[in-house]
């Protein structure tokens, strides 16, 4: 339920006093709306109720994030029958605390409860000479720096703003509390939760239902797909699931929640799904709505969660957002068998790293295990992608699901092809040496000669990709192979090469660089 509190200002004339009211007819108001982004951020649209006098109104709204970023706050009457002016605008985020209103109290006597186990409650009075509080946020910290971190620090005597506090009990000062501060009644200046506090020119009375949209931080979303593939086949089973991620400080009641995929620009201190493809794939064959719909939006892609939900804070809520069963999958190996220690040669110049001969001469055993497939309609998907988490699972002869491996994958359109990373093959390996090397620096040439070979332990036939990179000059010529290979671009080149069950495979090549 929110709360709306229009308050009279302190000054005005008779035209513009504006008493404190109750709007219980205007409590229920639209439900709320978020546009999450998988950049930590979203945009929270909600609804103020408020009864307006022609003139100056004082209006607080006390629903707001922990994190709110205020000069992103529009507020606008939505039917445009009301010229709506803010003449000013005002967020706080000091809830009331024990140690704020300790803070608020300094240089006064206050009741402190003592409370000891065998022994009655007493009550005694202290003055607050200095509560050991300081008022600061890491907003603050972040926009202000390190100059203004310091002296923050050093007006709470250490770095997280709290210090020991300093109360006359009697004369003598304690470096403690002395027991539970009792403080007085709160005052209409404190508040419970983050509020937005606004002074509104109306240019006439009546009820408006005004558009409340920001920008807060705390709140997230990301993408995690689990795919299954049975035990003797290759053609997989894959759920999709959004993972939302509420920590603004605020519960979103039975609000429609939207998600936005892409790269967008946002300065940190970060087509049409197939509706009726997705209904035959439900559960029992029955026709109900996707959970989450999908289309185009500007340069990105936007979902749309097709009921209501309630995202409370500090809650983490899972939906599926798609299901597909039967995709096509390529399982491929890969043996990319070149070997740099970039940690060595990092801080070096690409023409020194070249021109070394040693370079290049380290090799990596590992014979990478790939999951490819593509994302078209024809391969059951065909739904934009958004980056996430994949997690592949097995099935094994006993029917039980195993772990096989898992990566990360970016924003995928539709009709792409994807290629996972899911491990290293046990029972394939792969060599790669230097035969022989020949430099011309005067005439400006080098030949270089490679020998890889290849072993497959396993019990049935596989086809190992090699993937080579002629990174010493751009200039450059095989004058030698063994097998044919495919130039995958201008420094890389690839072989594609059968291997028999228990059988090693050599292959080499000769290159000739020129500059």
């Amino acid at each position: 339920m929110k709360r709306i509190t229009v308050m009279q200002p302190q000054s005005a004339t008779a035209a513009t006093i504006l008493v404190l009211i109750a709007l219980p007819s205007l409590l229920f108001a639209s439900q709320p709306a978020l546009t999450i982004y998988n950049q930590n951020f979203a945009v929270v649209r909600d609804t103020v109720p408020i009864d307006l006098k022609q003139g100056v109104n004082n209006v607080r709204f006390t629903e707001t994030t922990a994190h709110l970023e205020p000069a992103s706050v529009i507020l606008r009457d939505p039917s445009g029958k009301t010229n709506l002016q803010i003449l000013e605008q005002n967020y706080r985020n000091d809830p009331v605390s024990q140690e704020l209103l300790l803070s608020l109290s300094e240089g006064k006597t206050i009741d402190f409860l003592v409370v000891e186990p065998t022994k009655p409650n007493t009550t005694v009075q202290g003055k607050v000479v200095r509560s050991g509080y300081v008022r600061h946020s890491q907003e603050a910290m972040q926009r202000y720096g390190q100059s203004y971190a310091m002296a923050q620090s050093a007006m709470g005597y250490q770095s997280g703003g709290m210090s020991q506090p300093i109360i006359e009990v009697d004369g003598k000062l304690r470096f403690a509390l002395p027991g539970q501060p009792l403080f007085p009644p709160l005052s209409d200046d404190n508040i419970l939760k983050p509020t937005i506090e606004w002074q509104l020119q109306a240019d006439k009375a009546g009820k408006l239902d005004a558009e409340l949209a920001y920008v807060t931080g705390g709140m997230s979303w990301e993408a995690n797909y689990n795919i299954v593939a049975p035990e003797k086949s290759d053609l997989l089973d894959f759920v999709g699931w959004v993972t939302m991620d509420n920590q603004s400080g605020k519960t979103f009641e039975n609000a429609k929640i939207k998600l936005m995929a892409g790269d967008i620009s946002k300065i940190q201190q970060a087509e049409g799904f197939d509706l009726a493809r997705n209904e035959r794939m439900a559960v029992s064959g029955a026709m109900v709505a996707p959970p989450v719909s999908e289309k185009a939006f500007e340069d990105y892609h936007l979902y749309t969660l097709a009921r209501p939900a309630t995202l409370r804070d500090r809650e983490t809520k899972q939906v599926e957002f798609i299901r597909a069963s039967g995709v096509k999958s390529d399982r491929i190996y890969v043996y990319d068998g070149l070997k740099i220690d970039w940690n060595q040669w990092g801080g070096y110049r690409m023409e020194n790293i070249r021109n070394n001969q040693d370079l290049g001469t380290e090799m990596d055993t590992k014979v990478a295990v790939m999951r490819e497939f593509k994302n078209s309609e024809a391969n059951h998907l065909g739904m934009p992608l958004p980056k996430g988490r994949v997690r592949f699972y097995k099935q094994d002869d006993d029917k039980q699901l195993e772990f096989t491996g898992e990566n990360l994958i970016d924003h995928t359109p539709r009709d792409e092809t994807l290629r996972v990373f899911t491990g290293n093959a046990f029972d394939l390996v792969g060599e790669r040496r230097r035969t022989n090397v020949k430099v011309d620096s005067s005439n400006h040439w080098l030949d270089e000669s490679f020998e890889i070979k290849l072993r497959n332990h396993k019990k049935e036939p596989v086809e190992i990709r090699v993937v080579e990179h002629l990174f010493r000059w751009t200039n450059w010529e095989i004058t030698e192979k063994s097998d044919p290979f495919t130039k995958t671009n201008a420094q890389t080149m690839e072989f594609r090469i059968p291997v028999k069950a228990d059988e090693e495979k050599t292959i080499h090549y000769t290159v000739h660089y020129s500059w």
